[in-house]
């Protein structure tokens, strides 16, 4: 199954809850009633450890959320992307809210 691991942080002036009535009131439901997505999932990340040659030990992360998309091809979610609710509604909001992103495209080999 392809999956998207969408990781970013908010811009520094932003405010969290007002971002995640956001979430839960257009972002959520937008993403996960794409034609392309079995599921969708967005996460506030807790903590990190990280291991260079030893044992892992705890890090500050990177990143502060990430989404996890579940999609049927990227192919697909590629076409979702390009609606006009995603390109025009979704996507300058989006941007609006946050300060950084990195998306990870995999494919799952185990599950």
């Amino acid at each position: 199954m392809a999956k998207l691991f969408i990781l970013y942080n908010l811009k520094d002036d932003v405010n969290e809850e007002d971002f995640g009535k956001w979430v839960n009131e257009f972002k959520g439901p937008l993403i996960s009633g794409l034609s392309a997505v079995k599921d969708y999932t967005l996460t506030k990340v807790g903590g990190a450890v990280k291991a260079e040659g030893g044992p892992p030990g705890p890090v500050e992360s990177p990143y502060r959320f990430v989404g996890i998309v579940d999609v049927t091809s990227f192919e697909d979610y590629a076409k979702d992307q390009e609606t006009p609710a995603y390109k025009e509604e979704f996507m300058p909001k989006f941007m609006q809210w946050v300060k950084s992103v990195l998306i990870l495209r995999a494919e799952e080999i185990f599950g």
